[in-house]
């Protein structure tokens, strides 16, 4: 049928004829299909239903557990009805809502096997944070705390309990909040990236946080614990530099195989300023000898014209939201410039 997969994302298909573009993504047996042209796209339809025994469900409005909400130029990709079974699953449908997902003063204790209580029900505990998981698609608002719990999966103790249960309280305050796409008139690509130095008193490991935006819309995020542990504050941030950038790279990509040109270089915010001087000199020093040297692949996209570390005050790090707990006031200034809204409180 003319479709080519595509090398970033197996289950993308991509059909170029001229100025016409068809996409088509595959998920088991759901298939999503849009481009810039109805005849072709029926065309399409028409030649899989001679093959193939298929359901046309009209326009798009769920897909694997996610539903599609349409308001004027804008769509809105939400987990409302997913969200809400959750809550009812573990029997906090009506629960008092508090207005973080998890407390700002939090940390990670040490505590030895005979300071704390393990959990009996893990499987239920694994469950729980099972379905957190796939709730985050649309909820970059919980990454951090989902992030965090689950590396205490296999054995959990009730303080982790705790802050899940906290978690579906901050769940109840507004089920139907989701991502939310608006048009605009620019396609860039612009990254915010945080670290939080030795978060986890156990490891001494940093977690690692960055939010990518395409035209001012978020389309890809990530919480996550460092893997090996960092000597600096700036060390940190260097690797979630790194980290960002393979996540700008792939999306990129994908959106040169669907014919969109980004303008170079892609901004990536930091609030270090010790990081960036690092990612910009190339000089090999005592500070920077130990770097693995997959690190130093930043440098070579910086010298290349693809990435532009620039410095951000910490009060406009977007980013934080996805590396510590913060306080109400602003957790909700984040969730906004996030761009996530809630279309059945309207």
């Amino acid at each position: 049928m003319g479709f080519v997969q595509s090398l970033c994302d197996h289950s993308l298909f991509v059909m170029c004829k001229g100025d016409v573009l068809v996409v088509l993504l595959v998920y088991v047996d759901d298939i999503v299909v849009t481009g810039n042209s109805l005849p072709e796209i029926t065309r399409v339809k028409s030649c899989l239903s001679k093959s193939f025994q298929i359901k046309d469900l009209g326009i798009l409005k769920y897909f694997v557990g996610i539903e599609v909400l349409y308001s004027g130029g804008s769509v809105c990709l939400s987990q409302r009805k997913y969200c809400l079974e959750l809550l009812n699953e573990f029997g906090y449908l009506g629960c008092k809502p508090v207005g973080t997902p998890i407390e700002q003063s939090h940390i990670i204790t040490n505590k030895t096997d005979k300071d704390e209580k393990f959990l009996e029900n893990v499987n239920g505990f694994k469950k729980l944070i099972g379905k957190l998981i796939y709730l985050s698609l649309t909820r970059p608002d919980i990454s951090y705390t989902v992030q965090f719990l689950s590396q205490y999966m296999h054995k959990p103790c009730q303080s982790h309990l705790d802050i899940a249960l906290r978690l579906l309280r901050y769940l109840k305050q507004s089920p139907g909040r989701g991502v939310m796409f608006r048009k605009t008139g620019s396609l860039d690509l612009s990254g915010f990236v945080d670290s939080d130095w030795a978060k986890c008193t156990k490891t001494r490991k940093s977690v690692t946080g960055f939010g990518v935006f395409l035209g001012g819309t978020l389309v890809s995020w990530k919480s996550k614990k460092q893997g090996i542990v960092s000597r600096s504050t700036a060390e940190a941030e260097y690797r979630a530099m790194c980290s960002a950038t393979c996540e700008v790279m792939w999306i990129k990509n994908i959106l040169t195989e669907l014919n969109v040109n980004c303008t170079l270089p892609v901004t990536l915010f930091c609030d270090s300023k010790s990081a960036i001087y690092i990612s910009l000199n190339p000089v090999f020093h005592e500070r920077t000898k130990h770097f693995e040297l997959d690190l130093h692949f930043l440098r070579e996209k910086i010298a290349s014209g693809i990435i532009d570390p620039q410095k951000i005050a910490s009060d406009n790090q977007i980013a934080d939201i996805f590396t510590k707990g913060l306080n109400v006031g602003k957790h909700s200034v984040l969730c906004e410039k996030l761009g996530l809204f809630d279309m059945f409180a309207v």
